[in-house]
């Protein structure tokens, strides 16, 4: 493995996602340099300076910024948060108009300044802003791919570690498809250690889980994030965890299994559209695992997440 020596990190956006990601990667020390570039001069600098008072904490990870987009030159992860927030109600695809002009200036002066760089999309609708700007970019697919459902699959991970009685470490299950209203799990694959998730037997004496359970979870997992912005106005923390995991990934070469989001090429019939599926992720970027295998509903699924967000990408073009 090829780790990144002197690595940098540049997220984009300083609103509380951006500066979420910035904050655990600083404290998680993914990068040796973490910058945080936004037009909004003052709320940048604000955000870099108190980040930066806690530099006798974070170890050997630094952090600079500001609103002039040099601040990201020799980047080798550009992590981009920029955009209009999702409001409560609004789903993630009624933000594609604004946030996919966001994209499509930022992109070309970002490459200037960062030839070289992985592109991780945090903005939503992020399967779908991935599409728009690797086109308008034309970098290589696996180059420049969305955060996807690594944190809904966490969420999913977290729910079913509780009702197991086991750590969250032991749940090998994943959300695949849409970040967003289509996603689903993939139950064909979840265990619990080795253990198929509908055999296992919960340790505080409690029945085995169901399939109308199951079915609850995943509706549970997929409307979490309405459900913090309802009683917050935005998710962010578990964003910036994440997103520092993927980050870590590509700067240590770590070749790890992760279900971000990259424009598909004939993965199970779909192609030209950006789904999470479980990926492997190093300092060449993300590249889909294809022998992932679905069971047909399951597939039936991932085709129609795949339709909605074509439907999405046509209307913006």
């Amino acid at each position: 493995m090829s780790v990144i020596e002197n690595s940098k990190l540049t997220v984009v956006g300083a609103g509380a996602v951006g500066s979420s990601v910035a904050y655990a990667s600083l404290i998680r020390g993914s990068a040796r340099h973490v910058a945080l570039y936004d037009i909004a001069t003052e709320k940048t600098e604000a955000e870099v300076l108190d980040l930066s008072h806690g530099a006798q904490f974070t170890g050997s990870s630094d952090i600079t910024g500001g609103s002039d987009i040099s601040v990201a030159a020799g980047s080798h992860v550009i992590v981009i948060t920029a955009g209009a927030k999702q409001k409560p109600g609004q789903t993630r695809t009624e933000l594609a108009g604004v946030n996919a002009n966001i994209l499509k200036t930022m992109m070309p002066r970002l490459l200037d300044v960062a030839p070289d760089a992985v592109f991780v999309i945090v903005t939503n609708p992020c399967d779908v802003l991935t599409v728009l700007a690797q086109e308008a970019t034309d970098l290589p697919v696996e180059r420049i791919f969305a955060s996807g459902t690594v944190l809904d699959t966490s969420r999913l991970r977290v729910k079913i570690a509780q009702r197991a009685g086991v750590s969250v470490a032991s749940v090998h299950a994943y959300i695949v498809g849409e970040h967003g209203d289509t996603e689903f799990p993939l139950w064909s694959h979840a265990t619990i250690g080795t253990v198929p998730i509908l055999d296992w037997q919960p340790l505080d004496g409690q029945p085995k889980f169901t399939v109308d359970e199951l079915d609850q979870i995943a509706v549970d997992v997929r409307d979490a994030a309405y459900k913090v912005i309802q009683g917050k106005g935005a998710t962010n923390y578990a964003i910036g965890l994440s997103s520092a995991r993927i980050v870590e990934a590509v700067l240590g070469d770590q070749n790890a299994v992760l279900p971000v989001s990259t424009v598909l090429d004939d993965f199970h019939g779909v192609s030209g559209v950006a789904l999470s599926v479980p990926s492997i992720v190093n300092a060449k970027g993300a590249a889909p695992i294809r022998e992932t295998t679905f069971s047909a509903n399951e597939l039936g699924l991932f085709r129609r997440s795949a339709d909605a967000l074509r439907e999405v990408a046509v209307s913006l073009r």
